[in-house]
């Protein structure tokens, strides 16, 4: 069953944001995932969520999302974004 990775990022530090984005989709590939929404106009339909920056991730299960979370070559882009951006994260099963 396909798992979706969604992510609200709030990027304070845009410049070193890029270097997160040009080198993490690869490792995004590594683990079967793709993007499905990665930025982009967005608007709020109802309630109060005001998302900054949306990116939705298609993995083939939540294992496959876990898994590239804990890849070891992901920490360092990950304390990147950590250092350049809030964010928030949910991981969700399809249908």
């Amino acid at each position: 069953m396909s798992a979706y990775l969604i992510v609200d990022l709030d990027i304070h530090d845009p410049e070193r944001y890029e270097a997160y984005k040009r080198e993490v989709p690869r490792l995004i590939r590594k683990h079967g995932g793709e993007y499905i929404v990665r930025g982009g106009e967005h608007e709020v339909i109802e309630g109060s969520w005001r998302p900054k920056r949306l990116v939705v991730m298609r993995f083939p299960n939540r294992q496959a999302i876990r898994d590239y979370v804990a890849d070891p070559e992901y920490q360092s882009l990950l304390a990147l974004r950590q250092q350049v951006a809030s964010t928030n994260a949910v991981a969700v099963d399809g249908l």
